[in-house]
């Protein structure tokens, strides 16, 4: 998807760097992520980066770790690729388009760790059905992570919050772990703060949600 216009190095970095970092669609089969990277890392996986701020610093605080970026916005790869260059980054790869597709190519339990943060809102109730917390999505990221696999989900919208909550508690194969209202409602220690996230745009405090794959596939998906 196009936004404003890029930079001059920005779409320097598009024409010769991003197809070289692009996640290839397998045209048969399933793809294993940690071949990408060469060896078999662990894959952690974030779900529409948008300034790659978050994605970028984890990617540098665990260089050992392959991820794998997927944002629809041309902006948002642009920063990314940024982000590669300036740290020197070798275990990054990006997909720019629509994580959903990716996810249905990826081998199953191909992942170590997930991230949804801060989402498309899509407020209006008649537009609540494009959010991207929905059964079948549930369906394959459950597949595609390895059992026991951390799962973090944020939004700043609390309709979003409680309906995310609801379809990830109703597909049965995640595991909430909040024992207590600031395991929520504080940041992980972990947590990179975006700067979308800090302009405060949603009609509540940023929560985030924390779950983990079952081990066994749920019984019972719930729609």
């Amino acid at each position: 998807m196009l936004g404003r216009p890029l930079s001059t190095r920005q779409q320097g970095l598009v024409d010769h760097r991003l197809p070289g970092l692009s996640v290839p669609l397998p045209e048969a089969g399933r793809l294993k992520p940690s071949g990408l990277f060469g060896g078999c890392p662990p894959v952690w996986f974030e779900i529409g980066f948008g300034g790659a701020e978050h994605l970028i610093e984890q990617a540098r605080r665990h260089p050992r770790t392959g991820f794998i970026g997927c944002e629809p916005f041309l902006e948002g790869v642009a920063k990314a690729l940024t982000g590669i260059e300036d740290h020197c980054l070798r275990n990054v790869r990006l997909h720019p388009g629509d994580a959903r597709d990716l996810l249905e190519a990826l081998a199953p339990e191909s992942l170590s760790r997930a991230f949804i943060l801060f989402p498309e809102p899509w407020p209006k109730k008649r537009h609540h059905k494009r959010r991207i917390v929905q059964p079948d999505f549930l369906r394959a990221l459950h597949s595609a992570l390895k059992p026991g696999a951390p799962v973090r989900f944020a939004t700043d919208v609390m309709s979003y919050a409680d309906e995310a909550l609801a379809k990830f508690t109703a597909h049965g194969g995640f595991e909430w772990l909040a024992e207590s209202a600031d395991d929520w409602r504080k940041p992980p220690a972990d947590h990179v703060t975006t700067r979308y996230e800090s302009k405060r745009l949603g009609d509540c405090a940023p929560v985030f949600f924390e779950f983990r794959t079952r081990s066994t596939a749920p019984s019972l998906i719930v729609t």
